[in-house]
C-alpha cells in the first residue's frame, strides 16, 4: 500500500534525539529545546517563538494569550481539520463559521466582514493542504476592526505569501510537528509571533502560569502545553532537512500535475504565493466519484484520505450552522488527498496517475 504520508526520519535525527537522552535532559528543558525555538522562529522570519506540546495547544495557548473568552466571537472556516474551532470553544468563546474561497480552499476574506460583530475579536486562518489565504486581505480587515488574526500554519509549513512566510503575517502563527506534517517531532507544535506582549503571555500560560521569577507562584490559570527536549532534537534534525522536503513536495506536485488526467481538478497553485502541497489534492466531479475512485485505488494498492467535513454539518457545532456553505460542502464532497510522502518516488506517481486514467477508462 502506497501511504498517504509517512515521516522521512535519518540519521542526524537519531543521533540528536541519542545525544538529548544521554545528556539526561528528556523533559521540557535542554539545549535542543533553545535550539529549536531559535532556529524555527527564524525559519519563519519572526521576533518571538515558543514550542508546545502540539498543534493543538498552540492555537489554545494563543487565544488565551490574546484573551479571547466567554462572550467573544472568533470567525473561523467551515472547512478544517476541528482543532481551531475546538480550541475557541475551550476558551468558551463563539465560533462563527465562515465558507471558502474556491480558489485556494481557505477562508474567504470576502465573506468576513458580513460576519463580523461588535463581539468579534479575532479571526483564524487556516492554511490549508499547503494553499495560502488572501492575506492582503485578512490584513485590511484585521486593522479595519481592530481584530486579532491567527495564523493557522499547520499544513502550508513554508509556503510563501509575496515572498514573505506563512506564520509571520498575523498576531500568532501555529504549526503543528504530528508524523504526517512536512516535518515531525512526533507530536508537539509552535507559535510564532512578533508581539513581545503576547509572547510573554503565551511563556506564562505554557507552564502552569507560573512566574518564572518565582517559582511555583502562580499569577494565572495556565496549562502544560511543553514540548520535551527529546522532541526538539528530532526537530532540530528535521529543520535541517526542511528546505529539501519542501522542494519535494514541490517535485511531487509537478509530476502530479503533468501526468493526472483531466476528468479530476488539480491542486490549486496561487499567483500570490507559493504552496507546500502538504498532501496533493484533487476534485472529482461528484461526491458519488470520489468515492468510486477512492475505493478504486485503493484496490490498487494506492491508500488516499477523503477532505474534511465540513464544520457546520457535525452534531457538536451544528449549533453554529447559520449561514450557507455552498463552497466548503462542494469541495468536502469532492476532495481526495493523494499520497504525499517525501519518500514518494516518480514511478509511485506515475503508476497512481496511471491506475487514475485506468478508472476514467482513458
Amino acid at each position: 500500500m502506497i501511504p498517504v504520508s509517512e515521516p522521512d526520519i535519518g540519521e542526524k535525527e537519531i543521533e540528536y534525539v541519542d545525544d538529548a537522552v544521554r545528556s539526561g535532559w528528556v523533559s521540557s528543558h535542554g539545549e535542543y529545546i533553545n535550539r529549536f525555538e531559535d532556529n524555527f522562529k527564524s525559519f519563519i522570519g519572526t521576533k518571538f517563538g515558543l514550542t508546545t506540546s502540539n498543534g493543538t495547544t498552540a492555537l489554545h495557548l494563543a487565544l488565551s494569550a490574546m484573551g479571547i473568552k466567554e462572550g467573544d466571537e472568533v470567525i473561523v472556516p467551515d472547512l478544517t481539520f476541528i482543532s481551531p474551532v475546538n480550541a475557541v470553544l475551550y476558551n468558551h468563546a463563539t465560533p462563527v463559521l465562515c465558507d471558502i474561497d474556491p480558489e485556494n480552499w481557505c477562508i474567504d476574506a470576502e465573506k468576513i466582514e458580513k460576519l463580523i460583530t461588535e463581539k468579534t475579536k479575532a479571526i483564524i486562518v487556516v492554511h490549508l493542504y499547503g494553499n495560502s489565504a488572501n492575506m492582503d486581505r485578512l490584513m485590511e480587515i484585521k486593522e479595519k476592526y481592530n481584530l486579532y488574526l491567527i495564523e493557522d500554519t499547520a499544513e502550508s509549513l513554508g509556503t510563501e505569501y509575496k515572498g514573505k512566510k506563512l506564520g509571520s503575517f498575523g498576531d500568532a502563527g501555529c504549526f503543528s510537528f504530528y508524523g504526517n506534517k512536512t516535518m515531525t517531532t512526533g507530536e508537539g507544535g509552535f507559535c510564532t509571533t512578533n508581539n513581545e506582549e503576547i509572547y510573554r503571555m503565551m511563556l506564562l500560560l505554557r507552564d502552569h502560569g507560573m512566574r518564572p521569577e518565582n517559582r511555583y507562584w502562580h499569577d494565572y490559570i495556565g496549562y502544560n502545553y511543553r514540548m520535551t527536549n527529546l522532541q526538539a532534537a528530532l526537530g532540530v534534525a528535521q529543520l535541517e532537512r526542511l528546505n529539501s522536503f519542501i522542494e519535494k513536495k514541490r517535485h511531487i506536485a509537478s509530476e502530479y500535475k503533468k501526468n493526472l488526467p483531466g476528468n479530476v481538478l488539480p491542486h490549486p497553485e496561487g499567483k500570490l504565493y507559493k504552496g507546500t502541497y502538504w498532501l496533493y489534492s484533487i476534485l472529482a466531479k461528484d461526491k458519488d466519484e470520489r468515492e468510486r475512485l477512492i475505493s478504486f485505488l485503493f484496490g490498487k494498492g494506492i491508500d488516499t484520505r477523503k477532505f474534511f467535513y465540513p464544520v457546520h454539518v457535525m452534531p457538536p457545532y451544528k449549533e453554529f450552522n447559520k449561514v450557507n456553505y455552498p463552497n466548503s460542502t462542494s469541495i468536502s464532497e469532492r476532495g481526495i488527498n493523494l499520497p504525499s510522502s517525501v519518500k514518494l518516488s516518480d514511478d509511485e506517481i506515475g503508476y497512481i496517475c496511471d491506475c487514475i486514467k485506468s478508472f476514467y477508462k482513458l
